[in-house]
């Protein structure tokens, strides 16, 4: 371990695997649904923000620690540059290494969000085909439901090099994790064709669009089981949404950002990298001092920027302890919350849900009514933007293509091809789901259709 870690964890009041001594401290009181709406006051109190899982959100008390850390820096940057930022960083490194069961405070580096965190994965990988690790031709497996920035970034990276880029055709709406388990299977005998080798997977945990829950774990077992080289979990969603333990899932890098569901400042994610991988050849995509002397710290250090949204993590769980049961008691809510506010909708509109609830977090799909004629992404930005302007919700919206035998018919019954993707967190209202319910009916009643929406 660099001497600096060690230094750190004295510095900071821990031992020198991110183990701080454990003091007593009185029970914090609950907080109050009074007490919420303070620390959530700076939202826009006019919209229905049913979208957290976008951007997230972050408490009043987390901005003011933010604040502090920020007028540290300015009032004199050498000394916080040279004796608070690394202690700081390795606090939070070693809270994130508790909460996700990472073996070691080494495995976990914080960096800007997970599509960061993708980039020095697969910057990683570039360099394997680039240099002759991997032939030329070998494939990497990505879903079809991944976020699209990372598709652009496998294709970059990974598909310039000399790697084959093969999707898993993932169904949607989906009944159950075993219709995810065949497709996944088949590609990868498909990645193997012809004396290729599957050299990298890229899995999702949480999809974003469509939002479904993926059976992570079972899907990294299949790929040592069919000799997959590494394993890249993208858990975007995952922290404070999903349970997260790294070594139960077994994956060689898993990411997830702070911001979403986990009331970090934007923007701050993790990367663990299980130290049996290729861990000591990961580096941060910008190049600064500490190159060469570890992920965690070449990521700590990449120059003049703001790292006080990383600095907070120890805010972040104060805030969190004042919730019953914790992160796990929150979590546990949202989706109880969400899965009922997404049965209302499907009733009220005579839909039905993208998948089961088992099957969901603190997000979950619901079907719009066909006579909305979502028949483009187009369509479905159009429409999300309506629905933000005129009746002040903010929620995104899936476009599905109509099925083999579905018609998407210009009167009448329609199929389903828009479905809303709702979020809930402890900032949410029943309030809130009712009005895009309201706004739903209005458009219906009205006759409004995509087709009618004008597009800006």
């Amino acid at each position: 371990m660099d001497r600096r870690h060690r230094d750190d964890s004295a510095d900071n009041g821990g031992d020198a695997n991110g183990q701080r001594e454990k003091r007593p401290r009185p029970a914090p009181r609950a907080i109050s649904a009074a007490e919420i709406a303070e620390e959530f006051a700076h939202h826009d109190s006019s919209v229905a923000r049913i979208n957290n899982g976008s951007f997230g959100s972050c408490p009043a008390s987390v901005l003011a620690a933010q604040r502090s850390w920020q007028l540290q820096f300015l009032r004199q940057p050498d000394e916080f540059y040279f004796n608070r930022l690394q202690p700081g960083l390795f606090h939070s490194r070693a809270l994130v290494k508790e909460i996700i069961n990472a073996a070691d405070v080494d495995e976990v580096a914080l960096v800007d969000n997970a599509t960061t965190a993708a980039a020095i994965v697969l910057q990683h990988a570039s360099w394997a085909f680039a240099e002759g690790a991997f032939r030329k031709g070998d494939a990497v497996v990505m879903l079809h439901y991944a976020y699209g920035a990372v598709k652009k970034s496998i294709h970059a990276y990974v598909a310039r090099a000399g790697g084959h880029v093969i999707e898993v055709p993932l169904p949607f709406p989906v009944s159950s994790n075993e219709e995810i388990v065949r497709e996944f299977r088949k590609t990868l005998e498909l990645g193997k064709a012809n004396g290729r080798r599957v050299r990298l997977a890229v899995i999702d945990h949480v999809t974003s669009m469509p939002s479904v829950v993926i059976p992570v774990k079972e899907l990294t077992r299949i790929c040592r089981e069919e000799g997959v080289d590494q394993v890249f979990v993208d858990a975007a969603h995952a922290i404070g949404s999903v349970e997260v333990d790294v070594q139960d899932i077994g994956a060689d890098f898993y990411t997830s950002n702070l911001h979403k569901w986990f009331f970090c400042p934007p923007s701050v994610a993790f990367l663990y990298t299980n130290k049996s991988s290729a861990s000591s050849c990961l580096h941060h995509p910008v190049v600064s001092h500490e190159y060469g002397n570890g992920l965690p710290l070449e990521s700590g250090w990449i120059g003049t920027r703001d790292y006080s949204s990383q600095l907070v993590v120890p805010s972040v769980m104060e805030f969190i302890g004042r919730f019953e049961g914790g992160i796990e008691g929150i979590r546990k809510r949202n989706h109880e919350k969400v899965v009922e506010m997404g049965k209302m909708l499907a009733e009220a509109w005579g839909t039905f849900l993208g998948s089961p609830p088992e099957m969901c977090c603190s997000m979950i799909m619901v079907g719009l009514p066909g006579c909305l004629r979502v028949s483009s992404e187009k369509d479905a930005m159009k429409l999300r933007s309506f629905l933000r302007e005129k009746f002040k919700v903010e929620v995104p919206i899936y476009y599905q293509p109509p099925k083999d035998g579905e018609v998407l018919e210009k009167d009448g019954n329609n199929c389903v091809t828009g479905y809303v993707r709702i979020s809930h967190t402890v900032y949410n209202a029943e309030g809130d789901y009712h009005r895009l319910r309201d706004a739903v009916h209005n458009l219906v009643a009205d006759g409004y259709n995509c087709d009618m929406l004008s597009s800006k």
